[in-house]
């Protein structure tokens, strides 16, 4: 009876959590159950070496409780990167410039759709392996403060506020509408002031003021905050000498004390040995394990806290309730994805292979790819008419580029169109289209698809960027500044390569640039008829590029970033001051301003309800515009409403507060509704360190860009 006992107890211990008996569930296993119960449960029933365990990223399976390994490295930037097949979208920049926050919610809805599937897959399959995980270290919302940042092209642009509004409807979308429950986990980062320069972010030390760092930088975290992102990432660099994954001032003052968040906070990977090793503001690796689970790091994207948190407790720098506090973060996250029910428990359960990268999210694809474009320039060659133009070269270093179309961070996806490809399947069999790379990133003496380019009648040159002239550390390796840029030019073979295709001919050129950040356009401006920008706009990009050349889609994308004539306008890479920096305070004259974008029709504005004369601090501006199509073809416009300022020190010149992109047929006209909340036009008082309404006379203007206002009201702040 005893051996029956021990082989029952063996077979019971190797069955999968699902199968046993409901009453047998320990109450960390009760879905039903209050979520900081369950916590608890668990929390009692580890030991403290399993806690500590549990505090790294590639966190072990507790075999004794029946709890698998998990990794939480993940992420999802434009599309589930680095896991497989998935849907690959536009990278983050270009998503910001359709100013569609209603489209960034459904693409990141898509995104978290197939991450359940690919879940389901793994976990069915025994893996448990990184990039397959539910949470995500997305979205990055750092402030894309000036150009030279590779990373820049992850982020939503310069604008704290647009930055606010596409990033905070990603976050909705990738954590799904379920009450109390993730369908993943969403994570801002980088905690705070991290942009650029890349080769020094281990290192460095932005030093801001407090008024800089409240209305530019930490804007739009709070506004994470308050959409209840459940993650944040601590960021490599310091802050004014203190580094951000164990300095109070961030982690503790202003995150958990005066904005109570209460999620996770993960570090950035390997943060907490910068800290000792290269910032050297704390001396040993125990010495910074105990200071950042103190200032409330809850994981470690390395292995600090696992293996020197004991060291710290045994030389009594932490106790173990401070590991409890640490570790209840991430399980309470855990517990919301559904990883301690039983299987099949999730509505998302059912989520298979048909989830990932089908019809639909294809449809999407293109959809973003198409609003995110930015018409530049049109000397009215564009819209091509297909029974004007018989014969047709694409050709460009970026004609037939996977990685021009992936942006970083990207995932990988069997319906990839390149440009060549989807102007090719757009064109038809009925055009002699043709393809030559023409030139490379280099050589400025040999080319290629000049004689092609003559005997054709239109020519698409796709020139620019990819993320291996630009993007992270590492990873860009083809960058001479360790990611970043060091100037603003395009590849000086492009150049001459579109010199030369003009010399050759007066035919029509359309020039198509793919970048993730401002690049002198300037130099090739004047030999082509007109300039698309297309950033690196995912799987979808060619046919994308093929619906706004061919007239079937008007383009209505916008700049998410202002496009400066030279670097010699901006101030040091390296200083964080906002002074003279994007469209908020730059006064110079640039090339292209923030906000703009060409379309293929023309729209007029009028106040259909206009704001009122006055307002208090607890109001909220309201006002109703009357859009109409005056063109030749349906389009969408986007609504953009900035306010100026009273005349006080350090004010912004202008800055956006509200924004809408709608279609308006041609010939018809659709009333926009925008409001902008008195506490938006608040500004932090240095004095007495809070936020304040400065009473006076504001302009608000309504407008297609920061430099083309249509509608403009005072008001008067009492």
């Amino acid at each position: 009876m005893l051996k029956k006992r021990k082989l029952l107890a063996y077979a019971m211990a190797l069955l999968p959590v699902g199968t046993l008996c409901a009453q047998e569930q320990p109450l960390f296993r009760k879905a039903g159950a209050p979520l900081d119960q369950r916590v608890s449960d668990l929390l009692h029933t580890l030991t403290l070496s399993e806690k500590i365990s549990l505090l790294g990223y590639n966190s072990p399976a507790i075999e004794r409780l029946h709890i698998p390994a998990y990794n939480w490295w993940n992420e999802a930037l434009h599309g589930i990167a680095r896991g497989g097949e998935a849907t690959v979208f536009p990278q983050a920049v270009g998503l910001s410039a359709s100013f569609n926050a209603p489209l960034a919610k459904a693409v990141a809805a898509s995104i978290s759709t197939e991450a359940r599937a690919k879940y389901n897959l793994a976990v069915a399959a025994g893996r448990h392996v990184q990039y397959m995980g539910l949470n995500f270290w997305t979205p990055n919302i750092n402030i894309f403060r000036d150009p030279r940042w590779g990373r820049g092209q992850e982020t939503y642009g310069e604008d704290p506020y647009l930055t606010g509004v596409m990033a905070g409807a990603f976050v909705q979308g990738l954590q799904g509408d379920e009450p109390g429950a993730l369908k993943t986990a969403a994570c801002a980062k980088h905690f705070a002031v991290h942009s650029g320069p890349e080769a020094d972010r281990h290192s460095f030390n932005a030093v801001v003021d407090e008024k800089d760092l409240r209305e530019t930088y930490l804007y739009a975290f709070k506004k994470m905050v308050d959409g209840h992102v459940e993650s944040i990432m601590c960021a490599y660099n310091r802050v004014n000498s203190q580094p951000c994954c164990t300095g109070n001032t961030l982690l503790q003052d202003i995150l958990r004390k005066e904005w109570k968040f209460g999620g996770q906070v993960v570090t950035d990977c390997w943060a907490l040995d910068d800290i000792w090793l290269r910032h050297k503001a704390i001396p040993t690796r125990e010495e910074v394990a105990a200071a950042a689970i103190k200032a409330g790091v809850n994981l470690d994207c390395a292995n600090i806290l696992q293996d020197d948190v004991l060291k710290a407790i045994d030389k009594g720098w932490l106790k173990p309730a401070e590991v409890d506090s640490a570790l209840s973060a991430s399980l309470r996250t855990q517990m919301k994805l559904g990883l301690y029910d039983a299987p099949g428990a999730s509505r998302y359960s059912g989520y298979g292979a048909d989830s990932v990268n089908n019809a639909w999210h294809t449809a999407l694809a293109l959809q973003a790819a198409r609003e995110s474009m930015v018409l530049l320039k049109n000397n009215g060659v564009l819209p091509l008419r297909a029974d004007k133009y018989a014969s047709m070269l694409v050709t460009g270093s970026n004609s037939a580029s996977l990685e021009a179309l992936m942006g970083n961070y990207h995932g990988v996806s069997g319906n990839m169109v390149t440009f060549t490809a989807g102007l090719s399947k757009a064109a038809g069999p009925g055009m002699a289209l043709q393809y030559d790379q023409g030139c490379d990133f280099t050589d400025t003496l040999h080319f290629g698809g000049i004689w092609a380019s003559q005997n054709c009648d239109v020519t698409v040159a796709v020139i620019g960027l990819t993320p291996l002239l630009e993007g992270e550390e590492g990873d860009a390796f083809l960058s001479a500044s360790g990611g970043d840029k060091n100037s603003l030019s395009l590849p000086r073979s492009q150049v001459v390569f579109m010199q030369k295709l003009r010399a050759a001919h007066k035919k029509p050129i359309i020039a198509v640039v793919t970048a993730g950040s401002a690049v002198d356009v300037s130099a090739i401006e004047p030999y082509a008829d007109a300039i698309i920008f297309a950033w690196y706009p995912g799987e979808q990009g060619g046919n994308a590029l093929a619906d706004i050349i061919f007239g079937k889609y008007s383009p209505a994308g916008r700049l998410p970033v202002t496009f400066y004539q030279s670097l010699k306008d901006l101030q040091d890479y390296k200083d964080y001051s906002m002074k003279n920096r994007t469209y908020r305070y730059f006064t110079g004259k640039v090339a292209y301003p923030f906000g703009f974008g060409l379309s293929y029709t023309t729209f007029a504005y009028d106040w259909q309800q206009a704001p009122a004369a006055g307002y208090k601090a607890n109001d909220t501006i309201r006002m109703s515009v009357q859009v109409r199509n005056t063109g030749s073809m349906d389009g969408d416009e986007v609504l953009q409403a900035y306010i100026t300022y009273p005349n006080q020190e350090r004010m912004p010149l202008k800055e956006l507060k509200a924004f809408k992109r709608v279609h308006v047929k041609q010939g018809g006209t659709t009333a926009v509704t925008l409001e902008i909340p008195m506490a938006e036009l608040q500004k932090w008082d240095l004095q007495q360190q809070r936020w304040k309404l400065y009473k006076g006379t504001y302009g608000v203007h309504i407008g297609s860009s920061s430099a083309d206002f249509r509608l403009t009201r005072n008001i008067v702040v009492k």
